[in-house]
């Protein structure tokens, strides 16, 4: 198999597994990541690829690209050694994602975009980890039955754009995705990259694998696709899945060589 990127190493089992250790270094924060929902759709290969900044290498299932919308809960964001500090440690944010890895076969995360309604993380993530958060309004509640009605709207010259409506809740608990599978493949991701200062950056973060479960999702939107350039696929996802969430450990940022 070549890679798309030519003169990159591809990711094997053992690269993927070595993303989920503890780093050696001192981590930066703490998060909780609740009720996420991850909406994926296939899409050519060579498009995904003319998306992403030089020292990049889409990574692929089986051929296939993916681009994941993932709507979620951040609950007590806090820095290291401070807790977690009432209307600002709370908020929602939703991302659009899909699968990279570098020249030495480190899989991780390119974000297109993510979406969160707090205004002091969107401004932080921006300045320290080079990511493209958007500030939205963006609300939930639950429903008749239980289900998640989530909804995200930006602001744009004085006019409100629908970013995502989604309506969701757990099914049937699923086993824990095995490395070779799909859902390893999209959801066990350790390491993020970030482009800005003129530098290209991975990040790590550390949790316990997903625990994951069917989604039954009732109402689902693709609108962000939309927003960062992309051609609606004009189907539902090709895969679905949802997690109660994970406790997150968060580090500092290092340059990709």
């Amino acid at each position: 198999m070549i890679a798309v990127a030519t003169g990159f190493r591809l990711p094997d089992d053992a690269l993927r597994m070595a993303a989920r250790r503890r780093p050696a270094v001192g981590s930066v924060m703490h998060q909780q990541w609740r009720d996420l929902l991850f909406l994926h759709w296939k899409f050519p290969v060579d498009l995904i690829q003319a998306t992403l900044p030089s020292g990049l290498s889409v990574d692929t299932y089986d051929g296939e690209a993916y681009v994941g919308i993932v709507p979620f809960f951040m609950r007590n964001i806090r820095p290291r050694f401070f807790p977690a500090v009432p209307g600002i440690s709370d908020f929602l944010e939703m991302n659009l994602r899909t699968y990279v890895h570098d020249r030495n076969g480190i899989p991780g995360v390119w974000f297109y975009s993510l979406d969160a309604s707090q205004r002091l993380a969107v401004a932080v993530a921006r300045r320290f980890f080079h990511l493209p958060y958007v500030y939205a309004e963006m609300t939930s509640h639950r429903v008749d039955g239980g289900a998640i009605l989530y909804r995200v709207a930006r602001r744009h010259g004085g006019a409100s754009l629908l970013a995502g409506e989604f309506e969701y809740q757990a099914g049937a608990e699923m086993p824990t995705a095995a490395p070779g599978t799909l859902e390893f493949f999209l959801v066990e991701r350790y390491c993020l990259y970030a482009h800005g200062a003129g530098q290209m950056w991975r990040g790590t973060v550390h949790h316990q694998p997903y625990p994951l479960c069917r989604a039954e999702v009732t109402r689902w939107s693709d609108e962000l696709l939309g927003l960062n350039g992309f051609v609606s696929p004009g189907r539902d996802p090709d895969h679905v899945v949802m997690s109660r969430g994970v406790d997150v450990t968060v580090y500092p940022l290092g340059r990709v060589i």
